[in-house]
């Protein structure tokens, strides 16, 4: 089964081409909105509202008493696949917030790629449980083994750099795509080892996703729309707390309900 993120790469260059359109006829009002915004413009302390969750908060002990892998034989080609496309994924995600806070100097996107960080290094765990390679060893961020990862992050760097608004536009989509692979990735295992980590990854990423859409309204007054989940799976989400602990899977939150890039 393909990915959601693969199914969405083409209609994102789509978006490119419109989006450099759009460029060309705004760019000289776009270098003023291209400075970095700094704590003194408000970044840091409306953070605080926020209150990102900077942990996926896998309970290392649950993992340790899931059944131990025999070998990688243990594994089906799909759950394989998964578990490597998911640690180039979480490597994606924290890349571009990376370079985002490089280029904005806006807290949010550090303190979630510190999160994101956290999330490579339990998709590892499992990398290194069931004796796979690891296709993100000496990668260095923006560089990816997966062809399709590597002209993604492209992609949206060059989307998120026209202004503030766009940069947490693409953390917010970022968000959407990440929670619908983990909802499809789950469908696929039945393995307690490799759902108790899909499952903290999801729920980080709903954390991300709220930090994002509260923080695009706090900096510039704009209000975030959906752009791959269903309207109704996204107020879901929204619309909860902050969550901390437990491993709960999704909640429901994908349902089949994703929206394509163009839909």
């Amino acid at each position: 089964m393909k990915t959601q993120m693969s199914t969405i790469i083409m209609g994102l260059l789509t978006v490119a081409l419109l989006t450099i359109v759009g460029l060309s006829a705004c760019a000289t009002t776009e270098t003023t909105a291209a400075q970095p915004i700094t704590q003194a413009d408000g970044g840091a302390d409306s953070i605080d509202a926020v209150d990102i969750d900077t942990s996926v908060n896998i309970d290392q002990a649950s993992l340790n008493q899931t059944p131990a892998p025999i070998s990688m034989s243990a594994l089906s080609e799909v759950e394989s696949e998964g578990i490597l496309y998911m640690r180039e994924e979480e490597k994606l995600a924290r890349d571009v917030y990376l370079t985002l806070y490089k280029r904005w100097e806006l807290p949010v996107f550090q303190n979630i790629a510190n999160s994101e960080q956290t999330h490579m290094d339990a998709v590892l765990s499992l990398i290194e449980r069931y004796g796979l390679d690891d296709p993100a060893a000496g990668n260095d961020v923006g560089a990816f083994t997966n062809p399709d990862l590597q002209a993604l992050y492209d992609q949206l760097i060059d989307q998120s750099s026209a202004s503030l608004a766009d940069a947490l536009r693409v953390g917010g989509a970022i968000e959407e795509i990440d929670i619908l692979d983990l909802e499809e990735r789950l469908g696929q295992t039945d393995k307690a080892d490799i759902q108790l980590v899909y499952e903290s990854l999801m729920k980080g990423s709903r954390n991300h996703l709220r930090a994002f859409v509260s923080t695009l309204e706090q900096q510039t007054g704009e209000s975030y729309q959906p752009q791959y989940l269903s309207q109704d799976v996204y107020d879901a989400i929204i619309n909860r707390a902050i969550e901390r602990g437990g491993n709960g899977r999704g909640n429901g939150q994908g349902n089949g309900q994703g929206r394509r890039a163009g839909q």
